[in-house]
């Protein structure tokens, strides 16, 4: 089978679709694998280091997605490259369907593609194994996007972060933490927050996930149950407000109103990872890595939907880690075959030739479900035929 991974043309996107030793094991199982030039500088590797795991070099995204059977990609698709999709390939990425703009959608459609949504792939537990390590890598860095704007004179002019140590002094407090959500964001920032010093406190509606986060944390971390009365309280105390909230098959839910905004120290911190699915405080827009910082209600907002980007190599190899055994599965089966042995890659399928099969995607979009996939047999050879 052919693969395509294609340079991502988003301002500031640095990841890759496949790092070298992915191209090297995808090779290495007899397919071929066309990797755009240049597409892996930003996460530090070279054409030389992907001719040597095996690759064959192309000289445009055009050729890349024209080669391709399957293409591998981190960001979702542009508007630029629509006009390039091969009618009835496979793209895989982190779609964001409900969130995307309606283009992208009706792209995928009209070219038949088959669209595997990194961020839908859910094992029976309820893990989702590609969003899995994105998500560590994000909640580890909410420590480093915190400090940089506590700093003062580290934010627009006229405005200027709190200037706290995140940590603290003997004698002087240490910054106060409130993390929304106790998931896998939630808990790896908890983690980090915590090993730096500052007092952190997380809100989720898991009571054993809570449990979780203060055994991990050593008993250092507040506890508290993300009801409406709880984060009213807890925002107004907060110096730096990490949103990390994932409802599966939903938008994140708004659980902060811009009045709980107003109640924060002018100058405090919002980070709202939850963006790349809305957002979870009523004043949260996506931002870029170019100009990621904006003011609301006298509150620095950080939110950036692909801020792994900012550690592309880390990112790169990780998210290629975790969806590598399902490329391979593809590659090896066929979509049919690999689906029927990978329940999650099952769940990750959003559209099968350009026909919507997600039923949670279907009710955001205001959509009907138009073809319906079940795992085993030749009932399903029947269902996607």
């Amino acid at each position: 089978m052919e693969f395509g991974v294609p340079r991502e043309i988003r301002d500031l996107e640095m990841r890759v679709g496949l790092t070298p030793p992915g191209v090297h094991a995808l090779t290495k199982a007899g397919h071929t694998v066309y990797v755009e030039r240049d597409a892996g500088l930003g996460a530090g590797f070279t054409d030389e280091h992907y001719r040597n795991a095996g690759a064959q070099i192309v000289y445009s995204t055009a050729e890349a997605y024209g080669r391709a059977d399957i293409v591998a990609k981190v960001a979702r698709p542009t508007a630029a490259e629509h006009r390039l999709f091969r009618p009835g390939q496979i793209i895989c990425s982190f779609m964001h369907l409900r969130v995307a703009s309606p283009d992208l959608f009706k792209a995928l459609s009209d070219h038949e593609i088959t669209a595997i949504s990194y961020e839908e792939l859910e094992e029976d537990g309820g893990v989702r194994p590609v969003l899995l390590p994105a998500s560590e890598v994000a909640g580890r860095m909410a420590p480093v996007i915190a400090g940089n704007l506590l700093r003062s004179g580290q934010s627009l002019p006229g405005q200027h972060g709190l200037g706290i140590l995140l940590s603290g002094l003997p004698g002087v407090p240490a910054a106060a933490v409130v993390i929304l959500g106790a998931g896998v964001v939630g808990s790896n920032a908890a983690r980090a927050f915590t090993g730096l010093g500052a007092e952190v406190t997380v809100l989720g509606r898991d009571i054993p996930r809570l449990r979780q986060i203060d055994e991990r944390c050593g008993g250092r971390v507040t506890t508290m149950l993300a009801n409406e009365f709880n984060i009213k309280r807890a925002v107004q105390f907060a110096d730096v407000l990490v949103g990390a909230v994932l409802e599966p098959g939903k938008r994140a839910p708004v659980l902060v109103s811009r009045e709980m905004i107003r109640s924060m120290r002018p100058g405090s911190i919002v980070i709202d990872f939850s963006i790349d699915e809305g957002g979870c405080i009523e004043t949260s827009r996506p931002t870029t890595l170019r100009d990621p910082i904006y003011i609301a209600e006298g509150v620095i907002h950080h939110c950036v939907p692909n801020i792994t980007s900012a550690v592309a190599r880390t990112t790169s190899y990780a998210i290629t880690n975790a969806a590598l055994p399902y490329l391979l599965a593809i590659g090896e089966d066929g979509l049919l075959g690999a689906v029927q042995k990978r329940t999650p890659l099952l769940r990750g399928v959003v559209l099968y030739h350009g026909k919507l099969t997600h039923p949670d995607i279907a009710a955001t979009l205001n959509r009907e479900v138009e073809v319906h996939l079940s795992p085993g047999g030749s009932a399903f050879k029947d269902v996607l035929r």
